[in-house]
């Protein structure tokens, strides 16, 4: 089979932990380079340890790789937009960590680059790819719950201060960008709708000026209504809540079941009835094999395309709008 030659800008700790052994697993790819922002030594010593051939001093040098189909770009946050743009100018496909962008001028901005270069472009919301999201769909399509009235995503862990780049104000750092993107991600993709309005409440570093708590509520067609909540300072959660008329689902390992064996579970309540369902699903293999077979393939739709990446983007935007002026803010 053939298979995608990816280049990994940066030697970030998710790019060695997660990301570089999935494109391992995977049967339509494989990571060919890996650079450094610090030098050769940094991104050698990475690429020995992972067994990838190349490796380079700049990322500038990967770009310049010509046996080099596409990148997987794991940079902070402020830096996404500046080497999605080079890396476009180069022809190189492109996964980029999430959030893609500060906000939604500089996500346009980046998908007028990809268009203009004709690359592909997809933003790596790895839960997406979990097939117990699919399935929680599936169910409530049945109408085993009834009609959904209300959901709630939540996301938090315990996070240390000093030295973390999430506590970086300029780097893009704070709870938002960090998990509130899941979490808003969640709510939008469980109701294959998209939010009205939104009116978010945050907790505001004193010393950082980063937001590390945020609780918000939104309103969505149909009736619909949806919270989040996310925390620097609380225990560890990842978990949704779609309640319906006649029952509830329960989803406890929403973005990291990788943890737990790739087993994300499902536990369906109804008139005091419950169930609970296992699916086991590699994410973040399955990630980089769809974007490697939509590269691979002309015609191959891609199933996380910019509208979702965009949208994402404007609610974002909304809930700092939100938070700035303690009011309601409409979506859209």
């Amino acid at each position: 089979m053939k298979k995608v030659r990816w280049g990994v800008l940066s030697t970030a700790g998710i790019a060695q932990a997660q990301l570089i052994p999935a494109f391992q697993r995977a049967n339509n790819a494989e990571v060919t380079a890996i650079s450094s922002g610090s030098g050769i030594e940094k991104a050698a010593t990475v690429a020995k340890k992972l067994s990838i051939e190349k490796s380079y001093g700049s990322y500038e040098q990967l770009l310049d790789d010509s046996d080099i189909d596409a990148v997987y770009i794991p940079l902070p946050n402020h830096l996404h937009k500046e080497w999605v743009m080079k890396a476009a100018e180069k022809g190189k496909h492109i996964l980029c960590e999430k959030p893609a962008a500060l906000n939604m001028e500089e996500l346009l901005e980046m998908e007028q680059a990809c268009a203009k270069h004709q690359v592909i472009f997809m933003e790596a919301f790895m839960y997406f790819f979990h097939a117990q999201h699919e399935r929680v769909r599936e169910i409530i399509n049945s109408g085993e719950i009834g009609d959904v009235k209300l959901i709630r995503a939540g996301f938090s862990f315990p996070l240390h201060e000093e030295g973390n780049i999430r506590y970086q104000f300029k780097e893009g750092g704070g709870s938002m960008y960090d998990i509130g993107c899941y979490t808003i991600h969640t709510l939008r993709n469980i109701l294959e709708a998209e939010p009205l309005t939104v009116q978010a409440h945050a907790v505001i570093h004193q010393k950082f000026a980063v937001d590390t708590d945020v609780v918000a509520y939104l309103q969505f067609p149909n009736g619909i209504r949806a919270m989040f909540d996310i925390s620097f300072g609380l225990t560890n959660r990842s978990e949704y809540e779609v309640i319906g008329t006649k029952g509830k689902i329960t989803v406890p390992r929403a973005y990291r079941p990788d943890n737990q064996g790739g087993d994300g579970i499902i536990i369906v309540d109804v008139e005091n009835v419950c169930r609970t369902e296992t699916v086991n699903s590699d994410q973040y293999r399955n990630q980089v094999e769809h974007l490697s077979n939509v590269i691979l393939e002309d015609h191959h739709p891609i199933d996380h395309d910019w509208n979702n990446t965009i949208n994402n983007m404007r609610t974002i935007d909304a809930c700092f709008e939100s938070i700035q002026s303690g009011k309601q803010v409409n979506v859209n």
